[in-house]
């Protein structure tokens, strides 16, 4: 991949992966069900979009709406199906009660991935302590990006914590990239793309149709050009 700011789109399909490459995207995650917030997608899905396309692609590790782990089992079960079909970039996160990390389900799952990447998703959003998650996870193997809004509510809201963040790049628990996503626009890119944030997600923004349309190569084009300008 070159230096240039990396591009993420949502994928639930060999459609949707063959568009969003077309438009420019660097990387997909793979998910399914976005009405429970995005769940793991089968083995069969997983196998028709890598044989569509070329790029990476971060599979979600994720069974339950919500950031509580659920049956670690399954997601064991599942991180070891999918690693043996060929995923080799995951996607996942969990906090337990008290909004601090579940440490116990992501160095479970961690066992299985042999060293793959793996992205931090918004959990980091709901968290007690923010600096404190990054801090409980950043000798983890693997761990190479946060999915963040910055916020709960979203990227409007989430902007000066995600300025700050990107100002700490390369302290203890901050050397992960930071991928923004979460109610992302495009006018946001400027003052992100200006602090020195290289790397943005997008879902709906993609899908000109909403959820219930496909990913549309045009509009990942828009971002891909903004992104490049």
């Amino acid at each position: 991949m070159s230096n240039r700011a990396v591009l993420e789109v949502i994928a639930l399909d060999a459609g949707d992966a063959v568009a969003a490459q077309a438009g420019g995207a660097d990387r997909l995650e793979l998910v399914t069900d976005m009405a429970a917030d995005g769940l793991t997608p089968s083995c069969a899905t997983f196998a028709a979009i890598r044989a569509a396309v070329d790029i990476p692609l971060r599979v979600m590790l994720r069974v339950a709406d919500g950031f509580a782990a659920g049956d670690i089992d399954v997601l064991v079960r599942k991180a070891r199906e999918l690693r043996a079909e060929g995923a080799d970039e995951f996607v996942f996160g969990f906090l337990d009660a008290d909004g601090r990390p579940d440490l116990v389900a992501v160095e479970r799952i961690i066992a299985e991935l042999d060293g793959c990447h793996w992205t931090f998703h918004r959990a980091i959003d709901r968290a007690a302590d923010r600096d404190a998650l990054r801090k409980a996870l950043a000798d983890l193997p693997g761990l190479d990006t946060y999915l963040t809004a910055g916020s709960a509510a979203g990227v409007d809201d989430g902007i000066p914590t995600l300025l700050v963040e990107a100002a700490r790049k390369g302290e203890p628990g901050y050397e992960p990239q930071i991928l923004v996503g979460g109610g992302l626009r495009l006018d946001h890119l400027p003052e992100l793309l200006d602090a020195g944030i290289d790397a943005v997600h997008i879902g709906g923004a993609a899908r000109p149709g909403g959820w219930s349309g496909p990913v549309d190569a045009a509009a990942v084009r828009e971002w891909r050009a903004v992104l490049d300008a």
